[in-house]
């Protein structure tokens, strides 16, 4: 038997603490793995230019399986081919028109074939008697978010779900819209959640839209009420793009099923990629000004006439003040700034927290000279570090940035700022 007496009490009160602290560390190291750990991403196929069509159902009978499947193919390609209005041919020139049939499901008897099947036919022999694809420019690469809200619970990537495989599995080849469609896998959850769409700051925007390479976000909202576990699904799907997450549409879709669910889902799919487009050409997808890829400065010719625009100014407040003091003053010369040859600089500042990491990346691309900076690597509680490119000297951008009110320690081809 364990006795303590009153005296060992701080003593214990110590131990229990310092046990408890190491049990809460271990239990926070454990929910961040299971929080990017796990089989969450779901990789989205490659987009292609060729023409595919899905949700093509047969039932047809032969002489044995093997026939009753051929029949049943060629069917799906006859079926295909008039949903994408194609002129009559003959089965053996359609047949040298289809780069794959997709089996969607199937189901195989000893002279039955019952199955659900897509047929993708190749645009370039296609071309000829469909014409031309999508009428149009492309869009900028545009970041996609598919929000996935049921039982109160808002998902993006944190496990798979039905909406991010919809997306996945999506053929944007022909489509205006040019999606950047993340996987979800590893810190890709924690990066892109339901809680970043509502998110305003800029800085946190642009830092995301770089890892991915895009210059603007849209989101499709998939809102599923269940009458019961497995019965009819009511869903509501908004679209809305932007860092402000602007309000675009909606419209409603009915599942008779959870086994119609992915269906419905692949039709909502389809039915975005409208909106989207259709938004694209009436201007409303275009990139940001705040999180637009580039600079986040004004462009170098501008900058240029902007200083002759000051230089000029100056030198008719310098007239004018030498006409009220009675004192002629000679003309003076505009001296057109010469431009300066932009270099890469790498900057290390320190990040205790978000709102420091904010205000030294605004701070930095904000100083004079500074045509871009661009984060290379994210320490919040450490030291981040920063690509700038900066028209100047490295001495130049530590002037620049010592009159932002930075202290700066200079290497030889890096700086440490510090606030």
């Amino acid at each position: 038997m364990l006795r303590i007496s009153h005296r060992s009490f701080p003593h214990h009160r110590r131990v229990l603490a310092i046990v408890a602290g190491v049990l809460a560390l271990a239990a926070l190291a454990l929910a961040v793995r299971a929080q990017v750990g796990g089989e969450r991403g779901i990789a989205p196929i490659a987009a292609s230019s060729d023409i595919e069509v899905t949700g093509i159902d047969v039932d047809v009978r032969g002489s044995d399986a093997n026939d009753a499947r051929e029949k049943a193919w060629e069917r799906a390609v006859r079926e295909a081919w008039a949903k994408v209005d194609g002129p009559r041919l003959p089965d053996s020139q359609l047949e040298s028109l289809v780069s794959a049939v997709v089996i969607e499901r199937e189901q195989i008897g000893p002279r039955r074939y019952i199955g659900r099947l897509g047929v993708i036919f190749d645009r370039a022999r296609a071309a000829r008697y469909l014409g031309g694809g999508a009428q149009g420019r492309p869009s900028a690469p545009i970041l996609l978010i598919p929000v996935t809200d049921s039982a109160g619970t808002q998902l993006v990537y944190e496990q798979r779900n039905p909406w991010q495989r919809a997306w996945a599995e999506f053929q944007p080849g022909t489509s205006l819209v040019t999606y950047v469609r993340p996987s979800g896998a590893g810190g890709e959850s924690l990066l892109i959640n339901y809680g970043q769409i509502s998110r305003r700051s800029r800085i946190w925007w642009r830092n995301i839209l770089d890892q991915f390479e895009a210059g603007d976000i849209v989101v499709a909202i998939a809102k599923l009420e269940y009458s019961y576990p497995g019965g009819p699904i009511k869903a509501r799907f908004t679209a809305r793009y932007g860092p402000d997450n602007r309000y675009l549409d909606e419209f409603t879709m009915e599942a008779e099923s959870s086994e119609e669910l992915p269906a419905m889902l692949e039709r909502a799919v389809v039915q975005f990629d409208g909106i989207f487009q259709q938004a694209l050409r009436d201007g409303k997808l275009k990139p940001d000004a705040g999180i637009s890829l580039g600079t986040g400065q004004a462009d170098p010719a501008l900058q240029r006439l902007i200083q002759i625009g000051r230089a000029v100014r100056a030198q008719e407040a310098a007239a004018r003040a030498a006409a009220e003091g009675g004192n002629e003053q000679p003309a003076q010369v505009v001296e057109v700034p010469a431009a300066a040859a932009v270099s890469n600089f790498v900057v290390q500042f320190a990040t205790p927290d978000a709102a420091s990491f904010d205000g030294a990346l605004g701070a930095v691309r904000g100083a004079a000279g500074v045509r871009g900076a661009s984060i290379s690597s994210t320490a919040i509680g450490g030291t981040s570090v920063m690509s700038v490119s900066y028209a100047g000297s490295l001495d130049e951008l530590a002037a620049a940035l010592r009159a932002r009110g930075f202290t700066v320690q200079q290497g030889s081809n890096a700086l440490l700022i510090s606030r």
